[in-house]
């Protein structure tokens, strides 16, 4: 089957609600991760959290550019009271993130839609750093 505008357009929206889900994580993740060591760690997840968001306002615009209506839905959420494993909830969902975008970048130069590459690359360059602050934070 070749792929058409419309499966990207319906990946697109599936990235979309991923993003929304990140955004929602992080902001929970930070506000209930406790104690001093990880006061540095919470003020990143927030940041990560508004980077996250930005992520899906530009996918919005992209979907609609498509002709598409953005996503209103909200992937899973994962959370946990131990800092640790919230820590490596948001590096599994950013993992997620890098293995969708760089599926979606391939599947934009199947189409030689060449702008909506670049927007993703660098949404794909912001999941990356994400990745590894939170590498950083787990000590890897």
């Amino acid at each position: 089957m070749d792929l058409t505008i419309n499966d990207l357009i319906k990946a697109l929206n599936k990235d979309l609600e991923w993003e929304y889900a990140a955004g929602i994580q992080y902001i929970q993740h930070s506000a209930i991760m406790t104690g001093p060591e990880f006061e540095g760690v919470i003020k990143e997840l927030v940041i990560h959290s508004q980077e996250e968001m930005a992520h899906a306002v530009t996918l919005s615009e992209q979907i609609t550019f498509y002709d598409g209506i953005p996503s209103a839905n909200v992937e899973k959420i994962e959370t946990d009271g131990d800092n640790i494993v919230m820590l490596e909830q948001d590096l599994r969902g950013e993992q997620n993130a890098i293995d969708g975008y760089k599926e979606r970048i391939w599947q934009a130069e199947q189409l030689r839609e060449y702008g909506l590459r670049r927007v993703l690359e660098d949404i794909l360059m912001q999941e990356e750093e994400h990745k590894r602050d939170l590498l950083t934070a787990l000590g890897r």
